[in-house]
Formats: structure tokens, C-alpha cells, sequence
């Protein structure tokens, strides 16, 4: 059975996004060897990324770039290697390549994938996505960074969530550049 795990960034004040939807703020530069072998370690994993459309279409802009290639070619290639899955009702078709666009409904088609043999997933940013799937109980690895940065206003991870969840951490790592990393999974009682 597949393994579903999210991958964000929030800033100190919890949020994963700025007012205007920007997560442009979570790769503020601070120099950080340990912190840059991380990222590009994690890259290296494999794996299905999903995406809700907003995310999907932020990256999808980015990434097949020249200038993602000259900044960050490591994270660059995989990211334009790796499957990809992005829900949308909208979507008819990806022009990012090695894209599926799934127009079910995520619990629904998640569950379904889950179910199947195949590579684990991982969802980036898409705070709908992750708020829907989390109250559904499909996550099962939550990967939280914590950036030192306060942006004020924004949207939390788990905007939507109605019941109360509880967590249990399954390790933390600091980096020298501020930046936390915390891992959690569902407590299960």
C-alpha cells in the first residue's frame, strides 16, 4: 500500500501562504550548507508529487525555467522528472511534463490510489488539498518547515479542518539557518 506524506514550508506565525497566496518567502536565502544538503537529499527520495491546481500552476511556472535550472539544477531536474498528479476540476490537460490531471474528487481518488501498487506520494504546498485529505485521514506523513520569518497574514495548513486532530511527532531537526524541521504522523488511538 502507498504512503501519503505532505511537504510544507510555514512561516513562524503558521501560515503557508502569504494574503495574496505568494510562497515566495519561504526561500529566502540564508546560507546553509547543512540545510542545502538537506534539500537536496530529499529531492533525491522519488515518489508521485501531488498538487492542487494553485500550487500546481505556481510551480509549473517556475520550475521548467531557465532560471530554475541555473539557480537550483539539482532540484530543477527532479522536479520536472518526477510524476506528477494535480487535481483540478478546471484541467482538461498539464503542459508541465509527466503530469496526470485527476478531476475526481481527492478523497475519493486518493483512497483509491493509496490502494494501488506504486511509488509513495508526497503533496506540496495545496493547503485545500492537505486540509481535505487530512480530515479524511489519508495523510500519513506530515514534514512541517518551520521558517524564521513572520509574514503577518495568510493562510494556515489546515484552514478547513474541522475536528479537533491530534499528532504525534516522530523527530525534529534544526538547521544553523533558523529553518525547523518538524515530522509528524496522525495519533492513532
Amino acid at each position: 500500500m502507498r504512503t501519503l506524506g505532505v511537504f510544507n514550508m510555514v512561516s513562524l506565525d503558521g501560515y503557508f501562504v502569504d494574503a495574496n497566496g505568494d510562497m515566495s518567502w519561504a526561500k529566502v536565502d540564508r546560507k546553509d550548507p547543512e540545510w542545502d544538503q538537506f534539500v537536496a537529499g530529499n529531492v533525491k527520495g522519488g515518489g508521485i508529487l501531488v498538487f492542487g491546481r494553485k500550487t500546481y500552476d505556481l510551480m509549473a511556472s517556475y520550475w521548467p525555467t531557465p532560471a530554475a535550472k541555473q539557480n537550483d539544477p539539482l532540484v530543477a531536474e527532479r522536479m520536472n522528472k518526477f510524476p506528477k498528479i494535480v487535481f483540478s476540476r478546471k484541467m482538461d490537460e498539464a503542459a508541465w511534463e509527466n503530469t496526470e490531471v485527476v478531476n475526481g474528487d481527492p478523497v475519493t481518488e486518493v483512497k483509491r490510489m493509496k490502494e494501488e501498487p506504486g511509488k509513495d506520494m508526497v503533496i506540496l504546498g495545496s493547503g485545500t488539498i492537505v486540509s481535505q485529505l487530512t480530515q479524511a485521514g489519508l495523510i500519513d506523513d506530515y514534514m512541517i518547515v518551520v521558517i524564521p520569518i513572520a509574514i503577518g497574514r495568510g493562510r494556515t495548513l489546515f484552514e478547513g479542518v474541522r475536528d479537533r486532530l491530534n499528532f504525534k511527532l516522530k523527530s525534529s531537526r534544526a538547521f544553523g539557518n533558523g529553518n525547523v524541521l518538524l515530522r509528524y504522523e496522525p495519533a492513532r488511538d
